[in-house]
């Protein structure tokens, strides 16, 4: 009897196109399209776990998923090599390995890093608009840097979830440790980094979309702390759009 093997791996992927991650009926899904890729290339019907959900658009350099494999024996090497050959070059496999049995890319997870593009020139070239938010207007990034790091520390992010499942965070826990929050400027971009134990639904281009204000100026970083304390949705700002948002990378421990 075969026993089953779990299969961490490591993808990157363009968001362009996908309706995001999660598998919908008649939809054009990153996890939709790795799990066509692997009944092709292993003949079993495999569920693709991911470390997290991406919105569509979305992109990610450093998603992580695990798969469990009952009958295929098919070296993770060429394992990665098949599914690249099958899958559309937008979607790649960068990485393929054997994990522990009980590994779970999402359950295991230590903390997520997240990279926010924001191209502040006034024309953006045409290969490069899919893949920033193009803000063509003056931003004062020198104010948005010092109000980056406000959001350190353990908080209520109830404010910065998405407003659609207000409900659901009625009931839910909200409180999210955010370990490093940093903006800065290069070149005509002003990049902001976000490193966190667990994100809400919307959390860092809500996040992206207050610092936003800030850099216009029409709010100031010292408002912060407020917006957390009033635990609603309306105090704080407009949600970033999604394709300046990249899934950097998946940290774990000695679970990998």
């Amino acid at each position: 009897m075969n026993e089953v093997r779990t299969i961490r791996l490591r993808l990157s992927y363009d968001g362009s196109g996908h309706q995001g991650w999660q598998v919908q009926p008649g939809r054009r899904t990153i996890q939709g399209e790795v799990s066509a890729a692997l009944e092709t290339v292993t003949g079993e019907r495999v569920v693709v776990h991911g470390s997290g959900r991406t919105d569509a658009g979305v992109h990610a350099l450093g998603q992580v998923a695990h798969i469990h494999l009952l009958a295929s024996r098919l070296p993770v090497a060429n394992l990665a090599r098949a599914l690249n050959a099958r899958l559309p070059p937008q979607v790649r496999v960068l990485e393929a390995s054997e994990a522990h049995p009980e590994f779970h890319a999402r359950h295991h997870a230590r903390s997520k890093l997240y990279r926010y593009r924001i191209f502040c020139e006034p024309v953006c070239p045409p290969f490069l608009w899919r893949y920033v938010y193009h803000h063509p207007y003056r931003l004062d990034d020198a104010a948005m840097a010092a109000a980056a790091p406000r959001f350190a520390g353990t908080h209520d992010f109830r404010s910065f979830a998405a407003a659609a499942n207000a409900g659901a965070q009625e009931r839910e826990n909200t409180v999210r440790t955010v370990l490093r929050s940093e903006l800065w400027r290069e070149g005509p971009e002003v990049i902001y980094e976000v490193q966190g134990t667990g994100f809400l639904h919307h959390m860092v281009r809500n996040l992206v979309g207050f610092l936003l204000e800030v850099g216009r100026g029409a709010r100031s970083g010292e408002e912060i702390a407020a917006v957390l304390e009033a635990r609603t949705r309306r105090a704080a700002a407009r949600t970033a759009p999604p394709q300046g948002l990249y899934l950097v990378r998946v940290d774990y421990g000695d679970t990998e």
